[in-house]
């Protein structure tokens, strides 16, 4: 964690939500190979190089999933209050099935997930991940499903959240 701390450059955007900038409730850096351009909340992000700590981890991702991934959005949670809203990873540019390795460093949070359709109040289950623990989202998971970190006061460390992707060049 410290090593990712030092090395990644770590920044607060803004995205637009219902109509409104608002900056992001964590800090974030998008890494990959220089064709790894992404899109999502109405930003465009051009990848950072790889870090010597983040292609090494990304190695033992690869190795242990057997999938390949160009690309890493790290997620800097500072504390309780930052958070990520309900989303699924769902752009054009991860294709139609994409396989999302998401690592967890520091604190224990809970990812939180809900039926994209048919959703019903209280119908959500959670899984709190813990330092170290890997959790591989593929198939239909972005389709079928929205995923959420809430917001919690009882949280007061750092939490640092990986999540490794293929994506597509758009052209």
């Amino acid at each position: 964690m410290a090593a990712l701390i030092d090395e990644v450059c770590w920044t607060q955007r803004s995205i637009r939500i219902y109509g409104r900038e608002v900056l992001q409730p964590r800090l974030l850096c998008w890494v990959g190979d220089p064709e790894a351009r992404y899109r999502y909340s109405g930003g465009d992000y051009e990848p950072e190089p790889w870090t010597p700590t983040l292609s090494g981890i990304r190695e033992r991702i690869e190795s242990v999933t057997g999938s390949r991934f160009n690309s890493v959005l790290c997620n800097r949670y500072r504390g309780g209050d930052d958070a990520m809203g309900w989303h699924s990873d769902d752009e054009p540019e991860l294709g139609a099935q994409p396989v999302i390795a998401s690592l967890s460093l520091g604190v224990t949070r809970a990812m939180k997930f809900r039926p994209r359709k048919g959703f019903v109040e209280g119908r959500t289950g959670e899984l709190p991940l813990a330092h170290g623990d890997l959790l591989v989202m593929a198939g239909d998971t972005q389709h079928h499903y929205q995923h959420a970190i809430a917001r919690s006061r009882r949280i007061t460390t750092e939490r640092i959240n990986l999540t490794f992707r293929q994506v597509m060049s758009r052209t």
